[in-house]
């Protein structure tokens, strides 16, 4: 099966998802092995890989080393074109619509598009929402984009809109790596109820409770990052979490 059509079934059947970030620069050997035995044990769905910078050229052994240990999905987060490895299983093609950089817009994405295409990935497309996370973020800086502010529910939902009409398949709304803030819950309950995508939400998340509330408000899959860095072992409070929430919508339905 298809990675994107598993997205979209389990989406659509309410089973709430989790997925963890490997940032190539900031892993070692064996701290990406504990991640993904980690990831592997908390029942995650997925494992995202890349970073809004990249200093090394370790991307393809990052991969290796995950799939080494795991036969969880593999899927490229892309922070630029170079961020490319037909080692991966899957890639979000992202559009970064919430932004007026034509680059991220759709710049980047030609320059990318025969490469991506003889690589063999599978490709997602991906309306990407960057949200303000209370600070300055790799993300922002790096794509030189203004995040929708926090309290503008209804810019996020007017995005999120013509994301979908435009024919994208996923809808990703980022606070950034470490947010002091997540993407607020009434924005995700909104934008929830005004589209039939998959919704990915990223960017502070740090705990179990905060996962929760965000799979509550409408995620169907939430991204934990910076978080497990430095406490590897919330990934599997992550899972614990995700479980809750899935049985209780079991329960309920």
């Amino acid at each position: 099966m298809h990675i994107l059509q598993k997205i979209k079934e389990k989406s659509k059947a309410g089973f709430k998802q989790l997925a963890v970030l490997a940032d190539p620069d900031k892993s070692t050997d064996q701290s990406l092995k504990e991640l993904t035995v980690l990831a592997e044990t908390a029942g995650a769905e997925y494992v995202f890989i890349g970073g809004s910078l990249l200093t090394r050229d370790n991307m393809a052994h990052c991969i290796d080393n995950i799939k080494s240990n795991s036969e969880l999905p593999v899927i490229i987060f892309p922070g630029s074109v170079y961020q490319l490895c037909p080692r991966a299983d899957a890639l979000l093609f992202l559009s970064l619509i919430s932004g007026r950089n034509p680059d991220m817009l759709i710049g980047n994405q030609v320059v990318a598009a025969s490469l991506i295409r003889s690589s063999g990935l599978e490709v997602i497309p991906t309306g990407y929402i960057l949200i303000d996370g209370g600070q300055i973020s790799s993300v922002q800086y790096m794509s030189n984009t203004m995040p929708i502010p926090g309290d503008k529910t209804e810019i996020a939902v007017a995005t999120a809109i013509a994301g979908e009409m435009l024919g994208l398949q996923v809808i990703f709304m980022d606070a950034g790596s470490g947010a002091a803030n997540p993407v607020p819950l009434p924005m995700i309950s909104s934008v929830r109820k005004n589209i039939k995508l998959p919704l990915v939400i990223g960017g502070g998340i740090s705990s179990p409770e905060m996962a929760y509330e965000a799979w509550n408000a409408g995620a169907d899959i939430v991204i934990i990052g910076n978080a497990a860095e430095s406490y590897p072992e919330v990934i599997i409070e992550m899972g614990l979490a995700k479980k809750e929430v899935n049985g209780r919508f079991r329960k309920e339905f």
